[in-house]
Order: structure tokens, then C-alpha cells, then sequence
């Protein structure tokens, strides 16, 4: 009997594709424990906001400045991006042609720009009211946190757009395949940071 084929999920491990199993596997957890040292820079962010919700100073407060309509598109924007990633995921693995791969990649870039599009619109219109880091302890805690995560995003559209020209240049080999598997796990890890900041940063602060 010949012995079973190892497999990594998103790869396909056989035939032309040359990078071994342990190696893919390394590869990715390695990725995951970056994402955790970036889970706890969020979680501690997440903890200073906590402590400044009530710390105004006589500015701007959430209620004033929040408004959950343009939060909860930005939310929807991120979760279709989160959907259209995936199934570029499958067409990755699926889809020799790498036609549905691009199209998707494409998608998800658009959205991913949309978003920061109407973050940056909820950022000027706070500026506008005179709602900036330097009023008080709560919008320094709220620019520190909801910024660095548009940072992210920015670095995954860039990252995204990265990944088609390598997709271009060298096709679907083993590297890009990869490459692409953890720049997966970063954008999904984006909207599950952003589901937080929708809860606990928009919602609370308009039913405070």
C-alpha cells in the first residue's frame, strides 16, 4: 500500500506543487502567532478606550459624534469583503484558470477601499466638530484605536494589490499560494477587530 498523501487546506500538495506539507504548515503558524501579538496591540487598545469612555472633558462625547449608519455600512462593506475573500480562497485551490481567483481578489480590493473611503469621511466629519485627539482622554483613546485599524486594512489593500501582480508575474505556484493563504487569515482577522470596534466603540457609545 502507498502511504497517504499529506495535504495542507488551500494548497494543493501534489503533482506540480513543490513546497513540502511541514513546511506550508510552519509557514502559517508562524503567521498565526503574529496575528496574536497583534490581537493583544488590539486588546490593549481596546482596554484604554474602556477606561476613557467617560473621560470627555467637556468635548465632543460618543453620542454626539457617532452615528451608526455610516458605522454599520463600513460593517457590511468589511463582512462582503470578508465573503468575497473566501471564495477567492476556493477558486485558489479550485479554479485552474485563475480567472475567478483575480476577479474576486478585485472585489474584495474595491470593497476593502470603500470602506476606508467611509471611514475617512466619519474621521473628517469629527474633525469638523472639533472632535480631535487633543480634546480629551476619550478621543485619544477612539484615534489610537479605530485608526490603527484602518492602518491594517490599508496595509491588506496594499498587500491585495501586491498579490495580483505576483499572480500576474508568477501564476499560481506554491509561494504565492502561500502568500495568499496568510494574507486570508490577516483580512479575516481585520473584520473580526472590526466586529469589536462596531460593538463595543459604536454601538455602546450611541445607547450609552
Amino acid at each position: 500500500m502507498s502511504a497517504p498523501q499529506l495535504r495542507h487546506v488551500g494548497l494543493n500538495l501534489r503533482g506540480s506543487d513543490l513546497i513540502e506539507p511541514s513546511e506550508a504548515a510552519i509557514g502559517i503558524y508562524g503567521f498565526w502567532i503574529f496575528l496574536m501579538s497583534d490581537a493583544v496591540l488590539f486588546a490593549l487598545l481596546f482596554a484604554i478606550y474602556g477606561t476613557q469612555l467617560s473621560a470627555t472633558a467637556g468635548a465632543p462625547g460618543p453620542q454626539a459624534e457617532f452615528k451608526i449608519g455610516p458605522a454599520f455600512i463600513e460593517t457590511l462593506l468589511l463582512l462582503t469583503s470578508s465573503l468575497t475573500f473566501g471564495l477567492a480562497s476556493i477558486a485558489m485551490k479550485y479554479d485552474r484558470t485563475r480567472t475567478g481567483l483575480v476577479v474576486l481578489l478585485c472585489f474584495t480590493l474595491v470593497l476593502g477601499l470603500a470602506f476606508l473611503g467611509f471611514e475617512l469621511n466619519d474621521f473628517q466629519t469629527m474633525f469638523a466638530n472639533g472632535a480631535t485627539p487633543d480634546r480629551s482622554g476619550f478621543l485619544s483613546a477612539f484615534f489610537a484605536l479605530v485608526p490603527t485599524h484602518g492602518l491594517h486594512v490599508t496595509a491588506g489593500c496594499i498587500w491585495i494589490a501586491v498579490m495580483l501582480v505576483q499572480i500576474g508575474v508568477f501564476g499560481l505556484d506554491d509561494r504565492v499560494k502561500l502568500n495568499l493563504l496568510r494574507l486570508g487569515l490577516f483580512w479575516h482577522f481585520l473584520d473580526i477587530i472590526w466586529i469589536g470596534i462596531f460593538s463595543v466603540v459604536y454601538l455602546q457609545g450611541i445607547l450609552r
